[in-house]
């Protein structure tokens, strides 16, 4: 059962809501689906807050079509019935939702807009991915997989700079490796060069928006997630 406060503060956080799906603003540090840790994940939470909403006496559904790493902040989708969840996870496979980044870095990226190709390699262990290049003969390492994003410098505060990241494909730390690997590691991003953490233990890496075909509907719908309040300096940009 939840407090009236932290009811208040989830429902607060709910950013569309209808019959077949939840969509929700993320804080960095919470965790989408359950883990190793035992920490009480996003998707209980949520069907604790409308089993006591709507005073549903039976198990509530509360599907997860997608993730975000626990030190991301931001527009994360919940699907509320099976259908919902088979047709979401099959839009997120398919790269068929449009899904677009915000990230704050104490380095200038090199040019004002461009388009990066890597390939990634994933250390489980470390849990980490690392751009690899092609062997002698032309080859890639066993394994590696082409990660494509497209980024865009929007805005600087006295300390950092705004860079929005548009995803064109999916794969592990993806934006977190790629903009390392320019130079440019998230504020906060120990893992990737970042020189401090941040106070909250996340990053200042926000899934910004997201544009997809509602599954039931079928009509095309964006939901976009207001900045997080520890980003200061960047209040003008959170009207774009």
């Amino acid at each position: 059962m939840l407090s009236e406060a932290e009811s208040a503060d989830i429902s607060g956080r709910i950013l569309y809501e209808d019959n077949h799906l939840l969509v929700f603003n993320k804080r960095a540090g919470e965790i989408v689906q359950g883990d190793k840790t035992g920490d009480e994940p996003l998707s209980e939470t949520l069907k604790a807050f409308i089993a006591g909403r709507d005073g549903k006496p039976g198990q509530v559904f509360m599907g997860v079509p997608h993730r975000l790493d626990r030190p991301v902040s931001g527009v994360t989708v919940f699907a509320k019935t099976s259908k919902a969840l088979e047709r979401m996870s099959e839009l997120f496979r398919e790269g068929a939702a449009h899904k677009i980044y915000w990230a704050l870095s104490g380095n200038l990226p090199p040019k004002e807009t461009d388009t990066l190709e890597d390939w990634l390699l994933r250390n489980e262990k470390a849990n980490k991915s690392v751009i690899v290049r092609p062997r002698k003969d032309g080859s890639m390492p066993r394994d590696a997989k082409l990660a494509k994003l497209v980024y865009r410098h929007i805005g600087d505060t006295d300390r950092y700079h705004l860079i929005e990241v548009e995803l064109l494909t999916g794969r592990h730390h993806q934006i977190r490796c790629q903009l390392a690997g320019i130079g440019c590691p998230i504020k906060g991003d120990l893992k990737y060069g970042a020189p401090r953490s941040n106070p909250d233990g996340g990053i200042s890496l926000h899934a910004r928006s997201i544009r997809f075909v509602h599954p039931v509907r079928k009509e095309e719908m964006t939901v976009t997630a207001p900045l997080p309040s520890s980003w200061k300096g960047l209040e003008s940009f959170d009207n774009q």
